[in-house]
């Protein structure tokens, strides 16, 4: 499988998800700069983590107007697979391809720390994870409550599109163990067609044995193997 990395100016997140993929696949990604509209042939695209032109207006909504936008659209309307991370999933849902949004945390302060995921569906990122074992997995953003109208939720929840829901280490899903105040604790979800995938939580900082954790790469793995038996 070809990866590629998209780089926004602002982007802060790309070497380690470049790192992250290189380490598990043997392959660098490709890297895919921001005014290209040409993907390169990739078979997965993956929009970083970082401050995307610095954050300005709303988080991803300059973004969202880049040339290769128009490309990954049309990759994705055509079955191809894009996933956003932090920055990338506020990118994704400005520019349309998932939807709801991502608000101002409630404390209105920015987060940096691990928190703990609960799988809640079965899709290329969750396929082979145990749905009761909690992910430690860290968070870096000030803009990362997930937010969703009546409606919407409701579609999320009958179309079985939400990826994960932040928990406590033990699994339980509660207002205690919700970092930023989003909907129904909800971390990640994909689209309808199941391959626009975006999350809050970053799983690249957590595919290194040297930094103590290896949780990320369960759910690149998952990705791999989905993939490699679909």
């Amino acid at each position: 499988m070809k990866f590629g990395v998209v780089v926004f100016p602002g982007s802060n997140c790309d070497r380690d998800l470049i790192w992250a993929i290189e380490r598990l696949t043997g392959e660098a990604p490709v890297e895919l700069w921001h005014k290209d509209t040409d993907l390169k042939g990739v078979d997965f695209v993956l929009v970083p983590g970082g401050f995307s032109y610095g954050d300005y207006l709303r988080s991803g909504a300059i973004a969202k107007l880049s040339p290769i936008m128009g490309s990954i659209k049309e990759f994705a309307a055509n079955g191809g697979y894009v996933m956003g991370i932090c920055n990338g999933f506020q990118i994704l849902c400005e520019a349309g391809l998932l939807e709801g949004a991502l608000l101002r945390n409630t404390s209105m302060k920015f987060i940096c720390s691990n928190v703990h995921l609960l799988p809640q569906n079965k899709s290329l990122l969750t396929q082979d994870l145990d749905a009761t074992q909690a992910l430690k997995i860290p968070i870096a953003h000030g803009e990362g409550r997930y937010y969703i109208d009546e409606a919407g939720l409701e579609r999320l929840k009958a179309n079985d599109q939400i990826l994960f829901k932040y928990c406590t280490p033990e699994g339980e899903v509660n207002a205690a163990a919700n970092p930023n105040g989003s909907l129904e604790n909800i971390a990640g979800i994909c689209n309808a067609g199941k391959n626009v995938f975006g999350m809050m939580p970053h799983p690249e900082r957590a595919a290194d044995g040297e930094l103590f954790n290896t949780d990320g790469n369960l759910i690149f793995q998952s990705i791999l193997n989905s993939v490699v038996n679909a």
